[in-house]
């Protein structure tokens, strides 16, 4: 069983972050946030697949007033990401943004830190401090060095040392993210952060890759903080598709047990007895049921030798043959299908009993 680390509770929008809250799973655009129909595209497209906050790059003031217009098509809190520039922060949150990420070190100065501070107590907005192990202020990398694994003091003097301004100006509405790119040092980085301070931790390796290179490291290294009750919060860093970041953000959470959304999926690896293509019907599905609530267990089998004698506790399942497959209910064979129709007979009955569910839940 996984003992939550004991943190402060605050709100981003709605949406609550520490405490006993649930750990809640976020991502970032990738578009241009100006281009507020192609914005709010892609946040839908999240929210479909699950995601609880989304984070917009704020690079200019046309940027900053778009956040209004794109929070008033959207149904989940917004972030902006602010460098260099508070006058960015301040117009943000003027435009109604729930939450914001910033770098103190890098806004200019005490003074600008303090109009920022002002801001966010008057809109009632939470600041994410994020330190990365490439904006680590200079004097802190001559003294203490570049963060390692064996050394991540460096990393976390920064994080704290932002904090510590933002508390002098009366602010502690905080969150923080100490990442780095190499997993140890997120790893034990943010296991020593955790034994200083109870304000909330946002996990997160970055810059973690691909797909595959960016799934395992992610996964690696937030798997170990979430199973020792660290993190609040967090978000898969990939260069793919963001609704990616999310599919893999709640596999991570199932895997510990710690939160489910919707179906389970499973699915055999394939082997020399596979006659369909298991691939592309394993994805269609895998893309469906991202989007259902449903507490269902799916299995997507290669072959009907055993396909519904390996996935027997499945709910419905479906196993491929040669030119004919089967729909399984719980081991028990519920219907044979033409190869061609197999599909789309599947996805109906899979769509049915998701209906079903939804019902249920309401």
């Amino acid at each position: 069983m996984i003992i939550r680390r004991k943190t402060r509770t605050l709100y981003v929008g709605g949406v609550g972050i520490g405490g006993q809250c649930p750990i809640s799973v976020q991502s970032m655009t990738n578009t241009d946030t100006k281009d507020v129909q192609q914005t709010v595209e892609q946040i839908l497209g999240l929210e479909a697949a699950g995601c609880e906050i989304a984070r917009v790059a704020v690079l200019d003031t046309a940027a900053a007033r778009a956040i209004r217009v794109i929070k008033d098509q959207i149904g989940i809190p917004l972030i902006a990401d602010i460098h260099f520039d508070y006058r960015l922060a301040v117009a943000a949150m003027e435009s109604g943004a729930d939450g914001i990420r910033i770098n103190p070190g890098n806004l200019g100065g005490e003074e600008k830190i303090a109009k920022v501070v002002v801001c966010a107590k008057r809109h009632q907005v939470p600041i994410r401090v994020g330190v990365n192990s490439g904006s680590i202020e200079k004097d802190l990398l001559k003294k203490y060095g570049y963060p390692t694994p064996e050394k991540s003091t460096a990393l976390i003097e920064s994080a704290m040392r932002n904090v510590r301004l933002l508390e002098k100006h009366g602010f502690n509405e905080v969150k923080i993210s100490i990442k780095s790119s190499d997993v140890l040092t997120t790893v034990n980085s943010y296991q020593e952060l955790s034994k200083i301070t109870d304000y909330p931790l946002h996990l997160g390796v970055t810059e973690a890759g691909g797909l595959i290179a960016g799934t395992v490291k992610s996964s690696v290294a937030l798997g170990l903080l979430l199973s020792k009750g660290i993190g609040d919060t967090f978000r898969i860093s990939l260069t793919r598709d963001p609704v990616e970041e999310v599919r893999v953000a709640f596999e991570l959470l199932r895997s510990l047990k710690i939160r489910e959304r919707g179906p389970e999926l499973i699915s055999c690896p394939t082997c020399g007895r596979t006659r369909i293509d298991l691939f592309g019907l394993a994805e269609e599905v895998e893309k469906y049921v991202q989007t259902m609530v449903s507490p269902l267990k799916v299995a997507v089998m290669g072959c009907v030798v055993n396909g519904p004698g390996e996935a027997k506790q499945a709910d419905i399942g479906v196993a491929g043959g040669n030119g004919v497959g089967i729909i399984f209910k719980k081991g028990k064979i519920w219907q044979k299908v033409n190869e061609d129709d197999l599909m789309r007979v599947f996805m109906a009955e899979l769509k049915k009993m998701e209906d079903d569910g939804r019902k249920k839940l309401t």
